[in-house]
């Protein structure tokens, strides 16, 4: 089941206390960027980020966005702005933080 495009606005607008978020369509699902950096995605009508140590302390559950992909973090707090911006910077950071070690 695609994501619907109420879902991917109420993200987006969730996400508004960040700056430069972008979000680009992918075969009826969307990948969400914050400065440049691919973090996340909407799949299936749910918040997706990638799985990065500074992101383990929020207790998020594991789930797989499509099959055969690699299991990604479900953001259910989509209601809290401030948590979803913390949680977005965090993955970010270390996202950036595994590519200096590569």
């Amino acid at each position: 089941m695609p994501t619907s495009k109420e879902y991917k606005d109420f993200i987006l607008e969730q996400l508004n206390l960040l700056e430069d978020i972008t979000c680009r369509a992918m075969m009826g699902e969307y990948l969400l960027y914050h400065n440049g950096v691919l973090f996340g995605g909407i799949y299936d009508d749910r918040l997706l980020v990638k799985i990065v140590p500074n992101n383990e302390k929020y207790g998020m559950s594991k789930q797989i966005p499509y099959e055969s992909a690699k299991s990604m973090y479900f953001v259910e707090e989509v209601d809290n702005k401030e948590l979803l911006k913390e949680i977005v910077i965090q993955t970010c950071k270390g996202l950036q933080n595994q590519k200096r070690k590569k």
